[in-house]
């Protein structure tokens, strides 16, 4: 997934453009850290649902970049067990991280 994500290189897309992140949360009325979140890759700070894709749409329309590009990542990163990333509290469900192991194991 990381991969996917510096092969995108959005926010260098958006410099080259000479866009800024304020500009585009001024314009779409999405927060900076959404913003953020979408170049980094980071979905899981995003609103779910619909929410989430309308905000990736309204970003890579204000980029001129084609949306289904970043809307792959985002699916495939839904597409990802949920126990093998945190939760948008940033705990891991049932507390424990799947890497862990007991001491003693």
């Amino acid at each position: 997934m990381a991969d996917e994500k510096s092969i995108l290189g959005l926010a260098t897309v958006r410099r080259n453009r000479g866009i800024t992140l304020q500009q585009i949360s001024d314009s779409t009325k999405i927060g900076v850290r959404s913003l953020e979140a979408i170049e980094s890759g980071n979905f899981r700070v995003l609103p779910g649902g619909i929410y989430a894709t309308s905000y990736i749409r309204q970003y890579a329309r204000a980029i001129d970049y084609p949306a289904d590009d970043i809307l792959e990542v985002y699916r495939r990163h839904l597409a990802q067990p949920a126990t093998s990333r945190p939760a948008r509290d940033g705990k891991f469900p049932g507390g424990l991280r799947p890497d862990y192991t007991p001491a003693g194991s």
